[in-house]
């Protein structure tokens, strides 16, 4: 896909190479011009205006359609050319076909939705084109006479009105108090001074002078003395954007449910190879693919809106902090610096302008979210309420939702694969970041049921192969793919020609570089490789050799000469002690002693000896009726035997 402004230039490879490979560059455009041309007439004589860049989208899908026949090694002659023409009026007025509302939708989207960091650079661009004549008109004055000098200050007036959006030059109330809040800052006797400056200075004074009288205003206008014509965009984009996402979230809803039962309905034929032949006029798989597209459109739409909302809740802070610093400075004071109350006014001029952006990038995209629903009217035509509910008879709707948690247990064992690299949450650290081949859609059931959308699981494993990552809808459709990737990457490639929505639906952009959307251009080559990690631990010994350092070496010869001259002083010197105040009765003392130790000795035989207690005893110690005491000794100790 391609915007209208590279029709004109081969090189954007907007349209088959076919028509130029043999041909000049001049040849070759003449002849895509007037290809688009006659198709573009075919439609409008029967009713139906297309955009240059639908039709060159449906010629390259016509050619690539291997059921046309086209060949894309020659040159195509005269015939081949009206047979184009005829399948591409053909498929451009199939008005019930939802394979053309699918294409007619990514076109539309691709044309008119940018990034949000594009959008803005553009959007200040046109602004800046618009105030380009009013600022020459401003720059190039070479005012004179008092009547000129007014005239100039109030296109000054005007300017500083346009450039900063609040309010219109034409309201007599709106301009006096722009007058007001201009003079005080830049009186009309500075424009002499003023037109002596180079342009480049005047231009930059012009916008400086822009933003303060613009936080002047918004000062003012926060105290209750002034903002006539200042719309409260913080309280406009408060109620706006819960009122957008609320209606986003609804739409979402109903393509996600439509969608659910479509690819119900298709798994039941899937199961009765009959029901196939009944429902091909219906053309199921068409109407599955349009209604996904349509719920990723939704995504992005609401991804930037909650943006938004983020960034207004955020400066919506900042606003009050700035008003509320600047009433501090001003209050009670009849005089304040310009170097104080100056940056607080741009810094309010500069949030009101993000707030300006942002009202302008909501409206947008809640206009480019009512335009998609007009994309889906096939569905009505082809599945009214009464067919779906015959057709759903006995089937269990599953949401997305419920089909990952079926298989949430059921994961891949990386160990299976020695070849194959395999990605989980635990071990990759940007797991949610990784691009998903084909939006995340199960590889191996589309390639194998012929177009069948299911939402692959991430929480099984993802495949990674040739630095591209691979989900699937379970175990053993990942198994079955990881068998021979090449092969059902092949046929997901060769459907893709028959269904041309499913190169942008999928982002086969790499296979059919020749249809890359504006819009993705520059993401073709961005590529997020995965930071895996996982535990591990090293153990190193403190000192695996014996320490070799010599401590008392020396390398310098003249330290060793300090060192020898030092001990041969020493020998000269007497020591002397002096006592003082403080160490008095403090001298150390110290003592060595020889603590007791026990000793014991051991023999290699235990043994023991018992002698008997000796008793003797004497009897006639205390005397009898003799005068001489005679002492009678008897020896009462036991012999050895008995002890």
């Amino acid at each position: 896909m391609c915007r209208k402004d590279d029709l004109d230039d081969p090189s954007k490879n907007c349209l088959p190479r076919v028509y130029y490979k043999r041909m000049p560059p001049t040849q070759a455009e003449s002849v895509i011009k007037n290809i688009i041309r006659e198709i573009g007439q075919e439609c409008a004589a029967h009713g139906e205006i297309v955009s240059e860049t639908l039709v060159a989208f449906m010629v390259k899908a016509v050619v690539l359609d291997p059921s046309n026949g086209f060949n894309m090694d020659r040159t195509l002659i005269k015939s081949d050319v009206q047979k184009l023409v005829k399948h591409c009026v053909t498929r451009l007025l199939d008005n019930k076909n939802p394979s053309l509302d699918t294409i007619k939708m990514q076109v539309y989207f691709d044309m008119n939705y940018t990034s949000r960091e594009e959008f803005l650079e553009e959007h200040h661009r046109v602004l800046e084109s618009r105030l380009g004549s009013v600022m020459r008109e401003i720059t190039d004055n070479r005012a004179c006479a008092r009547e000129e000098l007014e005239s100039l200050y109030r296109k000054i007036v005007s300017y500083v009105l346009l450039r900063s959006g609040l309010g219109s030059p034409t309201d007599i109330k709106i301009v006096r108090e722009a007058t007001a809040a201009l003079q005080s800052v830049f009186p009309q006797a500075e424009l002499g001074t003023f037109l002596t400056l180079s342009k480049k200075d005047k231009e930059r004074q012009l916008k400086e002078l822009t933003m303060i009288v613009t936080g002047i205003r918004l000062f003012n206008r926060d105290c209750g003395k002034g903002g006539e014509g200042i719309d409260d965009l913080p309280a406009i984009l408060h109620e706006a954007i819960p009122a957008t996402t609320q209606h986003i979230d609804s739409q979402l809803q109903i393509a996600q449910e439509q969608a659910y039962r479509y690819t119900a309905i298709l798994e039941k034929v899937r199961q009765n190879p009959l029901m196939s032949v009944q429902l091909q006029p219906y053309m199921l798989k068409e109407a599955l693919y349009n209604v996904r597209q349509y719920e990723i459109f939704l995504q992005i739409i609401l991804s930037d809106i909650i943006t938004c909302a983020q960034e207004v809740e955020m400066m919506i802070k900042k606003l009050g902090a700035q008003l509320e610093q600047l009433k501090m400075i001003v209050k009670s004071k009849t005089a304040v610096p310009t170097s104080q109350v100056f940056p607080i006014f741009i810094a309010l001029s500069n949030l009101w302008t993000s707030f300006q952006d942002e009202t302008v990038l909501i409206s947008v995209l809640s206009n480019l979210t009512s335009h998609l629903e007009a994309f889906l009217g096939a569905h009505e035509l082809l599945f009214p309420e009464k067919v779906l509910r015959g057709l759903l008879d006995g089937v269990t709707v599953k949401t997305d939702v419920f089909r990952m948690r079926e298989q949430m247990e059921d994961r891949v064992n990386a160990e299976d694969f020695r070849k194959l690299e395999w990605l989980f949450p635990e071990t990759t650290a940007n797991f949610d970041k990784l691009l998903l081949q084909y939006r995340g859609f199960c590889a191996y059931t589309f390639a194998t049921t012929d177009g069948l959308l299911l939402p692959g699981n991430s929480a099984i494993g993802i495949l990674k192969y040739k630095d591209k990552y691979y989900t699937f809808n379970s175990r053993d459709a990942a198994y079955s793919f990881a068998e021979n990737p090449e092969n059902y990457i092949n046929l997901i490639t060769e459907k893709a020609k028959k269904n041309a929505e499913l190169i942008q639906l999928l982002e086969l952009h790499q296979q059919f570089e020749t249809l890359i959307p504006y819009s993705q251009v520059k993401d073709v080559d961005k590529h997020i490789k995965p930071i895996t990690k996982c535990e591990s631990g090293t153990q190193t010994d403190t000192h695996i050799l014996p320490p070799t350092i010599v401590r008392s070496y020396e390398w310098n010869e003249w330290e060793l000469r300090r060192k020898a001259i030092k001990l041969a002083n020493l020998r000269q010197k007497v020591t002397h002690s002096v006592q003082t105040d403080l160490s008095h009765m403090r001298r150390e003392n110290g003592s060595q002693v020889y603590s007791s130790k026990d000793a014991s000795t051991q023999s290699m035989k235990e043994g023991s000896t018992r002698v008997p207690r000796p008793q003797v005893y004497i009897a006639g110690l205390r005397g009898g009726r003799a005068k001489t005491t005679c002492g009678v000794k008897v020896n009462l100790t036991r012999a050895i035997d008995e002890t």
